[in-house]
């Protein structure tokens, strides 16, 4: 049985799924009030960045995957509008549930539905836009995901992806201290769950670097892939152009 990772553990390709899915059901509840504790609301800027640049069309078809919350998903629809068609897209059906409620919540009635995003359920040139924020490190095969990714573009449309990347030299220390001290202990304090969230640092630590996840789009399949790095490089933004 081929391995992979899990954080640092090493596991049967099997079993990772389940072990991801095990955190996130355990951290649903919380995930939107944790992320905000997390990156003191730097995840609100980053994703407004995402958004922004994004420049979806009123009309447009997007799919979110791992869309989580439905942050992304929400702010999309307003731009597509009614004539649009955005997607809620989750592997976990705990982090789906709480992303349709927190929507309907806001008067929106969007489209969910749960995925695996190696196995896309979606006709090859179908959406405008492909996002994926912050999940792309808990997939088995990234490279996978990526070629599903850019099959379901449009010729003419993009995939972006959001994830946690390598901060520049000055920062790595203090990087590692927040990341493995003080992140578990925000996780046992906050959603009574520090292992899910030493799991998420490790996770981090475990994903390809900018230039080769850019790398690892162009091989699945894009044309053209531009990097944004924001805050000292721990978050980058990869726009996969398919032509």
């Amino acid at each position: 049985m081929a391995q992979t990772h899990f954080g640092y553990q090493k596991v049967d390709e099997s079993e990772k799924a389940n072990k991801v899915a095990g955190v996130f059901h355990s951290v649903a509840n919380k995930y939107d009030i944790m992320n905000d504790l997390m990156s003191f609301g730097m995840h609100r800027i980053w994703k407004f960045f995402t958004t922004g640049i994004a420049n979806v069309q009123n009309g447009q078809k997007v799919l979110d995957i791992a869309g989580g919350t439905g942050d992304l998903a929400l702010a999309f629809s307003k731009k597509a509008g009614s004539t649009g068609e955005v997607w809620l897209s989750d592997i976990n059906s705990s982090m789906l549930e709480v992303g349709r409620d927190r929507m309907i919540d806001q008067g929106a009635i969007l489209p969910c539905v749960q995925l695996d995003a190696e196995k896309i359920p979606f006709p090859k040139n179908y959406f405008d836009l492909v996002t994926v924020s912050f999940g792309l490190r808990n997939m088995t095969h990234k490279e996978l995901a990526l070629k599903e990714m850019c099959r379901v573009t449009k010729p003419g449309g993009k995939t972006m992806v959001l994830e946690f990347s390598k901060p520049i030299d000055q920062l790595k220390p203090i990087y590692d201290v927040y990341s493995f001290k003080v992140l578990p202990w925000l996780g046992k304090t906050i959603a009574n769950d520090s292992e899910s969230y030493k799991y998420l640092a490790e996770s981090i630590r475990m994903h390809p670097d900018a230039e080769t996840l850019k790398q690892m789009m162009l091989e699945s399949g894009f044309d053209r892939v531009d990097v944004h790095r924001f805050t000292g490089g721990i978050v980058a933004l990869h726009i996969g152009y398919k032509f």
